[in-house]
């Protein structure tokens, strides 16, 4: 699987949607779990998100549970993240990232086997 581009970030203001895109290339995209991971400056990189391979299973960080939605299309070899209902404190350089070792290691940060290009994520008034 080859570097991602992760791309749909941008500034908005609080209480709005932003929709963050990544996409792989390469013919095993589907064997990987995916997930999102942000850093905000001055902190340590955070899990957001993340899905297994099928699309049958996912985990969100209790902040944002409720308001984003991770999602993937393996046809397109690509990941999704919905962000709505967006906070001051989700500010941060969002990354996607893919494991071939499945979402519980992913999650952990662990056996993470490529990561994509940051996305910056600014959310201001």
């Amino acid at each position: 699987l080859s570097a991602a581009a992760g791309v749909g970030g941008g500034l908005v203001q609080p209480g709005g949607s932003l929709r963050l895109s990544c996409a792989a290339s390469g013919r095993t995209f589907s064997s990987y779990a995916m997930g999102w991971f942000r850093q905000a400056p001055g902190k340590e990189r955070e899990v957001v998100a993340a899905i297994n391979w099928s699309g049958s299973s996912s985990y969100y960080t209790d902040s944002v549970k409720g308001r984003f939605t991770i999602s993937r299309d393996n046809a397109k070899n690509t990941v999704y993240l919905q962000m709505n209902s967006l906070k001051p404190e989700d500010t941060a350089v969002y990354y996607c990232a893919g494991g071939l070792s499945g979402m519980s290691y992913l999650v952990r940060g662990s056996n993470v086997d490529y990561w994509g290009k940051g996305t910056q994520v600014t959310v201001s008034s």
